[in-house]
Protein backbone atom coordinates (compact mmCIF):
# COMPACT_ATOMS: atom_id res chain seq x y z
CA UNK A 1 0.00 0.00 0.00
CA UNK A 2 1.48 3.67 -0.96
CA UNK A 3 1.01 6.93 -0.68
CA UNK A 4 -0.25 6.61 3.28
CA UNK A 5 0.36 9.83 4.93
CA UNK A 6 2.87 10.78 8.17
CA UNK A 7 3.21 13.83 9.33
CA UNK A 8 6.12 14.19 11.53
CA UNK A 9 6.03 17.07 14.22
CA UNK A 10 9.73 18.81 14.67
CA UNK A 11 12.52 18.67 12.47
CA UNK A 12 15.02 17.48 15.05
CA UNK A 13 17.16 14.66 14.93
CA UNK A 14 14.71 12.08 15.54
CA UNK A 15 12.64 13.92 13.38
CA UNK A 16 14.56 13.64 10.34
CA UNK A 17 15.96 10.86 11.01
CA UNK A 18 12.63 9.41 11.06
CA UNK A 19 11.69 11.01 7.96
CA UNK A 20 14.37 9.40 5.87
CA UNK A 21 13.42 6.18 6.72
CA UNK A 22 9.38 6.63 6.34
CA UNK A 23 9.75 7.96 2.94
CA UNK A 24 12.06 5.41 1.94
CA UNK A 25 9.73 2.77 2.99
CA UNK A 26 7.01 4.76 0.75
CA UNK A 27 5.38 6.68 3.02
CA UNK A 28 4.10 10.36 1.94
CA UNK A 29 6.60 12.41 4.84
CA UNK A 30 5.48 16.06 5.88
CA UNK A 31 7.74 17.32 8.34
CA UNK A 32 6.09 20.51 10.36
CA UNK A 33 8.70 23.02 12.30
CA UNK A 34 8.44 25.55 13.77
CA UNK A 35 11.48 27.38 13.55
CA UNK A 36 13.25 28.66 10.66
CA UNK A 37 15.69 25.99 10.24
CA UNK A 38 15.99 22.42 10.76
CA UNK A 39 17.76 20.72 13.53
CA UNK A 40 15.90 21.93 16.74
CA UNK A 41 18.64 21.59 19.67
CA UNK A 42 21.09 20.09 17.02
CA UNK A 43 21.19 23.14 14.59
CA UNK A 44 23.53 25.56 13.56
CA UNK A 45 23.61 29.02 14.59
CA UNK A 46 25.00 31.80 11.84
CA UNK A 47 26.29 35.22 13.06
CA UNK A 48 28.71 37.50 11.72
CA UNK A 49 30.69 34.77 9.82
CA UNK A 50 30.91 32.54 12.88
CA UNK A 51 29.02 28.92 13.18
CA UNK A 52 28.03 27.52 15.87
CA UNK A 53 26.33 24.22 17.40
CA UNK A 54 23.42 24.60 19.18
CA UNK A 55 23.55 21.95 21.42
CA UNK A 56 24.96 18.55 20.90
CA UNK A 57 28.96 19.29 19.53
CA UNK A 58 29.80 15.71 18.65
CA UNK A 59 29.26 12.46 18.02
CA UNK A 60 29.13 8.81 19.93
CA UNK A 61 28.48 5.96 18.41
CA UNK A 62 28.20 6.69 14.79
CA UNK A 63 27.52 2.88 14.01
CA UNK A 64 24.00 3.59 14.39
CA UNK A 65 23.86 6.78 11.72
CA UNK A 66 25.79 4.71 9.74
CA UNK A 67 23.73 1.72 9.67
CA UNK A 68 20.64 4.06 8.97
CA UNK A 69 22.06 6.00 6.15
CA UNK A 70 23.63 2.02 4.93
CA UNK A 71 20.17 0.51 4.85
CA UNK A 72 18.23 3.74 2.83
CA UNK A 73 21.15 3.17 0.01
CA UNK A 74 23.35 6.11 1.65
CA UNK A 75 27.14 6.76 2.59
CA UNK A 76 27.19 8.74 5.64
CA UNK A 77 31.20 8.86 5.48
CA UNK A 78 30.70 10.52 1.68
CA UNK A 79 27.79 12.76 2.92
CA UNK A 80 29.02 13.67 6.11
CA UNK A 81 32.88 13.46 6.70
CA UNK A 82 33.74 13.24 10.68
CA UNK A 83 37.12 13.76 12.33
CA UNK A 84 37.79 11.56 14.99
CA UNK A 85 39.35 13.60 17.94
CA UNK A 86 42.67 12.22 19.64
CA UNK A 87 42.65 13.31 22.33
CA UNK A 88 38.80 12.54 22.51
CA UNK A 89 38.99 15.96 25.16
CA UNK A 90 40.24 17.11 28.28
CA UNK A 91 38.95 16.51 31.82
CA UNK A 92 40.57 19.55 34.59
CA UNK A 93 39.96 19.11 37.93
CA UNK A 94 39.45 22.29 40.24
CA UNK A 95 40.63 19.76 43.05
CA UNK A 96 43.76 19.72 40.81
CA UNK A 97 44.99 17.76 37.64
CA UNK A 98 43.87 16.87 34.63
CA UNK A 99 43.23 14.22 31.77
CA UNK A 100 44.03 14.31 28.41
CA UNK A 101 41.20 11.09 27.57
CA UNK A 102 42.51 9.16 24.44
CA UNK A 103 41.87 5.47 23.19
CA UNK A 104 45.78 5.46 23.46
CA UNK A 105 45.48 2.81 26.70
CA UNK A 106 49.42 3.50 26.89
CA UNK A 107 49.39 6.84 27.39
CA UNK A 108 45.88 6.73 30.10
CA UNK A 109 47.96 4.46 32.03
CA UNK A 110 50.81 6.61 31.95
CA UNK A 111 48.46 10.06 33.07
CA UNK A 112 46.54 7.68 35.39
CA UNK A 113 49.76 6.56 37.25
CA UNK A 114 50.77 10.45 37.30
CA UNK A 115 47.47 11.61 38.94
CA UNK A 116 46.62 8.36 41.28
CA UNK A 117 49.48 5.24 40.80
CA UNK A 118 47.05 3.48 43.50
CA UNK A 119 44.00 3.22 40.23
CA UNK A 120 46.95 1.86 37.16
CA UNK A 121 45.18 -0.68 36.10
CA UNK A 122 41.42 0.18 36.98
CA UNK A 123 40.32 1.63 33.53
CA UNK A 124 41.50 -1.95 31.57
CA UNK A 125 39.05 -3.76 33.85
CA UNK A 126 36.73 -1.20 33.38
CA UNK A 127 36.78 -1.48 29.64
CA UNK A 128 36.82 -4.98 29.20
CA UNK A 129 33.67 -5.26 31.54
CA UNK A 130 31.52 -2.90 30.15
CA UNK A 131 32.34 -4.22 26.78
CA UNK A 132 30.39 -7.54 28.13
CA UNK A 133 27.72 -5.02 29.43
CA UNK A 134 27.41 -3.26 26.66
CA UNK A 135 27.23 -6.48 23.96
CA UNK A 136 24.51 -7.87 26.89
CA UNK A 137 22.71 -4.92 26.89
CA UNK A 138 22.43 -3.51 22.99
CA UNK A 139 19.32 -5.58 21.97
CA UNK A 140 17.04 -4.28 24.83
CA UNK A 141 18.27 -0.88 23.69
CA UNK A 142 17.58 -1.39 19.97
CA UNK A 143 13.84 -3.34 20.83
CA UNK A 144 10.72 -1.70 22.18
CA UNK A 145 8.75 -2.07 25.34
CA UNK A 146 5.53 -1.82 24.90
CA UNK A 147 4.66 -3.48 28.15
CA UNK A 148 5.29 -5.32 31.71
CA UNK A 149 5.77 -7.90 29.44
CA UNK A 150 8.89 -7.34 27.71
CA UNK A 151 10.87 -7.00 30.96
CA UNK A 152 10.41 -10.71 30.47
CA UNK A 153 13.02 -11.24 27.43
CA UNK A 154 15.93 -13.62 27.73
CA UNK A 155 18.08 -10.58 26.54
CA UNK A 156 16.59 -8.46 29.59
CA UNK A 157 16.64 -11.36 31.93
CA UNK A 158 20.24 -12.43 31.07
CA UNK A 159 21.72 -8.74 31.45
CA UNK A 160 20.51 -7.80 34.71
CA UNK A 161 23.11 -8.92 36.82
CA UNK A 162 25.30 -6.85 34.78
CA UNK A 163 23.36 -3.83 35.07
CA UNK A 164 22.96 -3.75 38.19
CA UNK A 165 20.08 -1.71 39.14
CA UNK A 166 20.77 -1.84 42.70
CA UNK A 167 23.68 0.44 42.12
CA UNK A 168 24.42 4.11 40.64
CA UNK A 169 26.35 5.40 37.98
CA UNK A 170 28.95 6.65 40.43
CA UNK A 171 28.98 3.27 42.85
CA UNK A 172 29.73 1.36 39.89
CA UNK A 173 32.28 3.86 38.84
CA UNK A 174 34.22 3.35 42.29
CA UNK A 175 34.20 -0.17 42.43
CA UNK A 176 36.85 0.38 39.91
CA UNK A 177 38.57 3.51 40.95
CA UNK A 178 39.84 4.70 44.36
CA UNK A 179 40.40 8.25 43.41
CA UNK A 180 37.30 10.60 43.46
CA UNK A 181 38.76 12.43 40.45
CA UNK A 182 38.72 9.30 38.27
CA UNK A 183 35.34 8.35 39.17
CA UNK A 184 34.56 11.88 38.20
CA UNK A 185 36.27 11.58 34.62
CA UNK A 186 34.32 7.98 33.59
CA UNK A 187 30.90 8.93 35.04
CA UNK A 188 30.88 13.29 34.04
CA UNK A 189 29.15 11.55 31.01
CA UNK A 190 25.97 11.30 33.05
CA UNK A 191 25.20 14.89 32.10
CA UNK A 192 24.61 13.90 28.42
CA UNK A 193 21.74 12.76 30.09
CA UNK A 194 21.15 15.61 32.18
CA UNK A 195 21.82 13.91 35.37
CA UNK A 196 24.12 13.52 38.61
CA UNK A 197 25.83 10.41 38.19
CA UNK A 198 24.84 9.53 41.82
CA UNK A 199 21.70 9.74 40.71
CA UNK A 200 21.57 7.99 37.51
CA UNK A 201 21.62 4.18 36.94
CA UNK A 202 24.73 2.28 36.55
CA UNK A 203 23.80 1.35 32.83
CA UNK A 204 25.13 3.84 32.09
CA UNK A 205 28.99 2.99 32.74
CA UNK A 206 28.78 2.38 28.84
CA UNK A 207 28.53 5.80 27.61
CA UNK A 208 32.22 6.61 28.56
CA UNK A 209 33.34 3.01 27.19
CA UNK A 210 32.04 4.02 24.37
CA UNK A 211 33.83 6.94 24.11
CA UNK A 212 37.00 5.01 24.43
CA UNK A 213 35.97 1.95 22.71
CA UNK A 214 34.36 3.60 19.51
CA UNK A 215 35.74 7.06 19.77
CA UNK A 216 34.25 11.06 19.89
CA UNK A 217 33.98 12.57 16.20
CA UNK A 218 33.17 16.06 15.14
CA UNK A 219 31.50 16.19 11.78
CA UNK A 220 32.88 19.18 9.43
CA UNK A 221 30.98 22.53 9.69
CA UNK A 222 29.43 21.27 13.24
CA UNK A 223 26.89 18.94 14.13
CA UNK A 224 23.91 21.04 12.67
CA UNK A 225 25.19 20.36 9.26
CA UNK A 226 24.42 16.36 9.84
CA UNK A 227 20.76 17.90 10.20
CA UNK A 228 21.30 20.04 7.21
CA UNK A 229 22.41 17.57 5.16
CA UNK A 230 19.43 14.73 6.80
CA UNK A 231 17.23 17.55 5.34
CA UNK A 232 18.52 17.45 2.37
CA UNK A 233 18.43 14.04 1.70
CA UNK A 234 15.09 13.65 3.23
CA UNK A 235 13.68 16.06 0.37
CA UNK A 236 15.65 14.23 -2.03
CA UNK A 237 13.39 11.45 -1.13
CA UNK A 238 10.10 12.92 -1.37
CA UNK A 239 9.54 14.89 2.12
CA UNK A 240 7.84 18.02 2.35
CA UNK A 241 10.00 19.96 5.11
CA UNK A 242 8.01 23.13 6.01
CA UNK A 243 9.77 25.42 8.75
CA UNK A 244 8.52 28.41 10.02
CA UNK A 245 5.18 26.34 10.72
CA UNK A 246 4.41 25.30 14.39
CA UNK A 247 1.47 22.94 15.19
CA UNK A 248 -1.44 24.38 16.51
CA UNK A 249 -3.47 21.68 17.60
CA UNK A 250 -4.03 17.97 16.35
CA UNK A 251 -7.37 17.08 15.53
CA UNK A 252 -9.14 13.62 16.77
CA UNK A 253 -11.52 10.64 16.01
CA UNK A 254 -11.79 9.60 19.43
CA UNK A 255 -8.36 8.59 20.27
CA UNK A 256 -7.58 8.05 17.12
CA UNK A 257 -5.45 11.27 15.05
CA UNK A 258 -7.25 12.36 12.18
CA UNK A 259 -5.24 15.43 11.12
CA UNK A 260 -2.48 18.19 12.27
CA UNK A 261 -3.73 21.90 12.18
CA UNK A 262 -1.28 25.09 11.82
CA UNK A 263 -1.57 28.50 10.76
CA UNK A 264 -0.48 27.21 7.49
CA UNK A 265 -3.62 24.86 6.93
CA UNK A 266 -4.66 21.38 7.59
CA UNK A 267 -2.61 18.23 7.07
CA UNK A 268 -4.57 15.31 7.04
CA UNK A 269 -2.50 11.98 8.60
CA UNK A 270 -2.67 8.22 8.72
CA UNK A 271 -0.60 8.26 11.29
CA UNK A 272 1.51 11.34 13.05
CA UNK A 273 5.48 10.93 14.52
CA UNK A 274 6.40 13.50 17.26
CA UNK A 275 9.72 14.62 17.31
CA UNK A 276 8.84 17.69 19.63
CA UNK A 277 9.75 17.98 23.15
CA UNK A 278 7.63 15.24 24.90
CA UNK A 279 6.22 17.06 27.57
CA UNK A 280 5.28 20.38 26.68
CA UNK A 281 4.14 18.66 23.23
CA UNK A 282 1.50 16.55 25.06
CA UNK A 283 -0.13 19.49 26.69
CA UNK A 284 -0.51 21.90 24.15
CA UNK A 285 -1.21 19.25 21.53
CA UNK A 286 -3.77 16.91 23.63
CA UNK A 287 -6.15 17.50 25.43
CA UNK A 288 -5.88 16.19 29.04
CA UNK A 289 -8.72 14.42 28.74
CA UNK A 290 -7.42 11.84 25.79
CA UNK A 291 -4.50 11.23 28.26
CA UNK A 292 -4.51 9.10 31.78
CA UNK A 293 -1.06 8.09 32.17
CA UNK A 294 0.49 11.22 30.98
CA UNK A 295 -1.83 13.64 32.23
CA UNK A 296 -1.04 16.96 32.88
CA UNK A 297 -1.20 16.34 36.65
CA UNK A 298 1.13 13.23 36.15
CA UNK A 299 3.41 14.73 33.64
CA UNK A 300 3.88 17.50 36.21
CA UNK A 301 5.09 14.95 39.16
CA UNK A 302 7.40 13.18 36.54
CA UNK A 303 11.26 14.11 37.33
CA UNK A 304 13.23 16.00 34.76
CA UNK A 305 17.01 16.70 33.47
CA UNK A 306 18.72 19.78 34.47
CA UNK A 307 18.96 22.55 31.78
CA UNK A 308 21.86 24.35 30.84
CA UNK A 309 23.24 28.19 30.59
CA UNK A 310 24.91 28.83 26.80
CA UNK A 311 27.52 31.03 25.72
CA UNK A 312 28.33 30.74 21.68
CA UNK A 313 31.48 33.39 21.64
CA UNK A 314 33.06 34.66 18.32
CA UNK A 315 36.24 36.02 19.39
CA UNK A 316 39.47 37.57 17.31
CA UNK A 317 42.51 34.74 17.16
CA UNK A 318 42.17 32.08 18.63
CA UNK A 319 43.51 29.22 21.47
CA UNK A 320 46.11 26.85 20.01
CA UNK A 321 46.75 25.49 24.28
CA UNK A 322 42.80 25.16 24.31
CA UNK A 323 41.91 21.26 23.40
CA UNK A 324 39.01 20.82 20.67
CA UNK A 325 36.95 19.90 23.89
CA UNK A 326 37.23 20.80 27.84
CA UNK A 327 35.31 19.52 30.29
CA UNK A 328 36.43 21.51 33.72
CA UNK A 329 35.00 20.11 36.71
CA UNK A 330 33.96 21.78 40.19
CA UNK A 331 36.10 21.43 42.93
CA UNK A 332 33.60 20.74 45.20
CA UNK A 333 31.62 18.28 42.16
CA UNK A 334 29.21 16.82 45.19
CA UNK A 335 28.12 20.37 46.12
CA UNK A 336 27.81 21.39 42.41
CA UNK A 337 25.83 18.32 41.60
CA UNK A 338 23.67 18.71 45.18
CA UNK A 339 23.00 22.75 43.93
CA UNK A 340 21.73 22.06 40.74
CA UNK A 341 19.75 18.75 41.27
CA UNK A 342 18.10 18.59 45.08
CA UNK A 343 18.63 22.64 46.33
CA UNK A 344 17.65 23.73 42.22
CA UNK A 345 20.09 26.73 43.01
CA UNK A 346 22.75 28.47 40.46
CA UNK A 347 25.68 26.49 41.55
CA UNK A 348 28.25 29.11 42.97
CA UNK A 349 31.14 26.86 41.63
CA UNK A 350 30.07 25.58 38.43
CA UNK A 351 31.51 23.22 35.88
CA UNK A 352 31.92 23.99 32.63
CA UNK A 353 32.66 22.81 29.22
CA UNK A 354 34.25 24.44 26.44
CA UNK A 355 34.22 23.28 22.62
CA UNK A 356 37.38 25.26 20.77
CA UNK A 357 36.73 23.07 16.94
CA UNK A 358 38.24 25.97 14.92
CA UNK A 359 41.78 24.47 16.40
CA UNK A 360 40.53 21.21 14.37
CA UNK A 361 37.55 22.73 11.94
CA UNK A 362 38.57 26.14 10.60
CA UNK A 363 35.00 26.18 8.07
CA UNK A 364 33.47 27.81 11.35
CA UNK A 365 35.15 31.12 11.51
CA UNK A 366 36.00 33.94 9.20
CA UNK A 367 39.80 33.77 8.59
CA UNK A 368 42.15 35.16 11.92
CA UNK A 369 38.66 34.30 13.94
CA UNK A 370 37.57 31.33 16.15
CA UNK A 371 34.19 30.05 17.67
CA UNK A 372 33.98 29.06 21.48
CA UNK A 373 31.16 27.24 22.65
CA UNK A 374 30.30 27.05 26.63
CA UNK A 375 28.11 25.06 28.78
CA UNK A 376 27.42 25.28 32.44
CA UNK A 377 24.80 22.62 34.16
CA UNK A 378 22.32 24.51 35.81
CA UNK A 379 18.91 23.79 37.44
CA UNK A 380 15.78 23.41 35.28
CA UNK A 381 13.43 26.35 35.70
CA UNK A 382 12.08 27.23 39.47
CA UNK A 383 11.35 29.96 41.50
CA UNK A 384 14.81 30.49 42.68
CA UNK A 385 16.20 30.82 38.92
CA UNK A 386 13.63 33.47 37.08
CA UNK A 387 16.86 33.87 34.51
CA UNK A 388 15.97 37.85 34.24
CA UNK A 389 18.37 40.33 32.92
CA UNK A 390 20.28 40.35 36.46
CA UNK A 391 20.37 36.97 37.11
CA UNK A 392 21.79 36.22 33.64
CA UNK A 393 24.32 39.17 34.07
CA UNK A 394 25.49 37.40 36.93
CA UNK A 395 25.96 34.28 36.28
CA UNK A 396 27.96 35.46 32.69
CA UNK A 397 30.34 37.14 35.16
CA UNK A 398 30.55 34.45 37.35
CA UNK A 399 31.17 31.90 34.23
CA UNK A 400 33.59 34.06 32.91
CA UNK A 401 35.84 34.06 36.64
CA UNK A 402 35.80 30.24 35.72
CA UNK A 403 36.57 30.08 32.31
CA UNK A 404 39.65 32.56 33.23
CA UNK A 405 40.86 29.32 35.36
CA UNK A 406 41.50 27.15 32.12
CA UNK A 407 43.50 29.71 30.58
CA UNK A 408 41.07 32.63 29.19
CA UNK A 409 41.86 35.57 31.04
CA UNK A 410 41.44 37.74 28.19
CA UNK A 411 38.40 36.33 26.38
CA UNK A 412 36.50 38.88 26.78
CA UNK A 413 38.15 41.49 25.33
CA UNK A 414 39.01 39.31 22.45
CA UNK A 415 34.95 38.70 21.97
CA UNK A 416 33.52 40.18 18.62
CA UNK A 417 30.03 37.86 18.46
CA UNK A 418 28.36 36.61 21.72
CA UNK A 419 24.87 34.70 22.27
CA UNK A 420 23.36 33.52 25.75
CA UNK A 421 20.83 30.74 25.97
CA UNK A 422 19.44 30.59 29.24
CA UNK A 423 17.15 28.18 30.65
CA UNK A 424 14.06 30.64 30.23
CA UNK A 425 15.17 30.58 26.45
CA UNK A 426 15.14 26.81 26.11
CA UNK A 427 11.64 27.02 27.05
CA UNK A 428 10.61 30.14 25.26
CA UNK A 429 12.23 29.64 22.29
CA UNK A 430 12.74 26.54 22.03
CA UNK A 431 9.57 24.71 23.55
CA UNK A 432 11.69 22.67 26.27
CA UNK A 433 9.56 22.05 29.34
CA UNK A 434 10.88 23.63 32.35
CA UNK A 435 13.85 24.15 30.34
CA UNK A 436 14.90 20.77 31.09
CA UNK A 437 17.37 20.33 28.39
CA UNK A 438 17.59 16.62 28.21
CA UNK A 439 14.20 15.49 28.66
CA UNK A 440 12.69 13.17 31.15
CA UNK A 441 15.46 12.09 34.25
CA UNK A 442 16.61 8.41 33.40
CA UNK A 443 16.21 7.31 36.78
CA UNK A 444 14.82 3.54 37.24
CA UNK A 445 11.20 4.46 37.09
CA UNK A 446 11.54 6.07 34.19
CA UNK A 447 12.90 3.85 31.33
CA UNK A 448 12.04 0.85 29.53
CA UNK A 449 8.60 0.31 29.82
CA UNK A 450 8.14 3.31 32.19
CA UNK A 451 8.96 5.89 29.40
CA UNK A 452 6.53 7.10 27.25
CA UNK A 453 6.37 4.44 24.43
CA UNK A 454 7.74 4.62 20.83
CA UNK A 455 3.87 3.68 19.73
CA UNK A 456 2.30 5.98 21.90
CA UNK A 457 0.26 4.01 24.30
CA UNK A 458 -2.81 6.52 25.21
CA UNK A 459 -3.25 7.51 21.28
CA UNK A 460 -3.65 5.35 17.99
CA UNK A 461 -1.70 6.60 15.11
CA UNK A 462 0.63 8.28 17.12
CA UNK A 463 4.36 7.78 17.87
CA UNK A 464 7.25 9.29 18.95
CA UNK A 465 10.33 10.09 18.17
CA UNK A 466 13.57 11.50 20.51
CA UNK A 467 14.89 11.99 23.91
CA UNK A 468 11.34 11.43 25.50
CA UNK A 469 10.85 7.89 24.55
CA UNK A 470 12.66 4.74 24.87
CA UNK A 471 15.58 4.32 24.45
CA UNK A 472 16.23 8.03 25.72
CA UNK A 473 18.04 11.36 25.49
CA UNK A 474 21.31 11.53 23.74
CA UNK A 475 21.86 11.47 19.55
CA UNK A 476 23.01 7.51 19.39
CA UNK A 477 19.95 6.47 21.46
CA UNK A 478 17.43 9.51 19.89
CA UNK A 479 18.82 7.79 16.10
CA UNK A 480 17.70 4.72 17.54
CA UNK A 481 14.35 5.46 18.82
CA UNK A 482 13.72 5.97 15.31
CA UNK A 483 14.76 2.64 13.97
CA UNK A 484 12.40 1.13 16.83
CA UNK A 485 9.67 3.42 16.11
CA UNK A 486 9.65 2.97 12.23
CA UNK A 487 9.61 -0.64 12.38
CA UNK A 488 6.29 -0.55 14.52
CA UNK A 489 4.97 2.15 12.44
CA UNK A 490 5.72 0.91 8.52
CA UNK A 491 3.91 -2.38 9.05
CA UNK A 492 0.94 -0.55 10.73
CA UNK A 493 0.20 1.27 7.54
CA UNK A 494 0.94 -1.95 5.37
CA UNK A 495 4.51 -0.81 4.29
CA UNK A 496 7.48 -2.55 4.58
CA UNK A 497 10.19 -2.31 7.14
CA UNK A 498 12.50 -4.78 5.78
CA UNK A 499 15.17 -2.71 5.12
CA UNK A 500 15.40 -1.06 8.66
CA UNK A 501 15.06 -5.06 10.33
CA UNK A 502 18.13 -6.24 8.01
CA UNK A 503 19.88 -3.54 10.02
CA UNK A 504 19.75 -5.99 12.92
CA UNK A 505 21.96 -5.55 16.40
CA UNK A 506 23.46 -9.14 14.33
CA UNK A 507 24.27 -7.62 11.12
CA UNK A 508 27.96 -8.88 9.99
CA UNK A 509 28.58 -4.94 8.84
CA UNK A 510 27.85 -3.47 12.45
CA UNK A 511 31.01 -3.02 14.17
CA UNK A 512 32.57 -3.21 11.01
CA UNK A 513 31.12 0.57 10.75
CA UNK A 514 32.44 1.69 13.57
Amino acid sequence: MTNRRIVIIGAGPGGLTSALQLAYGGADVTVLESRPQVGGRCSSIYADGFRFDTGPTFYLYPRILREIFQSIGRDIDVEIPMKRLDPQYRVSFGAGGHLDCTNNMAEMERQIAELSPKDVGALQRYLDHNRVKLAKFRPILESPFNSMLDLLRPSLLGAATLVKPWKTLGQELQSYFQDPRLVIAFSFQAKYLGMSPFKCPSLFSILSFLEYEYGVFHPIGGCGQVSEKMADVATELGCKIKTNEPVERLEFDGKRVKAVHTAQGRYEADAIVINADFAHAMQKLVPDNLRSRWSNAKIEKKRFSCSTFMMYLGIRGRYDNLKHHTIHISKDYDRNLRQIEDEKVLPDDPSIYVQNPCITDSTLAPEGKSTLYVLVPVPQLSENTPWDAKQTAEFRELTFKRLADIGLGDLKERIEYEQIVTPANWRDDFSVYRGATFNLAHNLGQMLHLRPHNKFEELDGVYLVGGGTHPGSGLPVIYESTRITCKQLLPNLGLSAQFINNMSPNTKTAESLT
